[in-house]
């Protein structure tokens, strides 16, 4: 297993670390701790922690883990939904061929 750790640009290490905040403003609104989180998803505490800071090296299956004891499962499926760049690419592609 690799452990090095993850370099991200600041501006998205930005995005992780909003995205950590999300999901810790998620925990506390459902009043839950840490501690019934972590149990719940199956990892360590300091995995959460490290989570809620938008640690890119986390795996993406216990960020998967947490936002299912959140009850935000269904968020996951809209990561990359949306490929407006990879359609327009596409349809250059078409409109050359005709």
């Amino acid at each position: 297993m690799n452990n090095r750790k993850q370099i991200l640009l600041p501006r998205f290490a930005k995005i992780f670390g909003q995205l950590g905040e999300n999901i810790k403003l998620a925990r506390k609104r459902r009043k839950l701790t840490t501690i019934q989180v972590a149990e719940r998803a199956g990892i360590d505490r300091t995995t959460l922690y490290h989570i809620e800071k938008g640690n890119p090296s986390v795996s993406l299956g216990a960020y998967f883990n947490v936002l299912r004891v959140l009850g935000l499962q269904d968020d996951f499926l809209k990561l990359a939904a949306d490929d407006t760049f990879g359609r327009k690419l596409q349809d250059l592609e078409l409109i050359g061929k005709s």
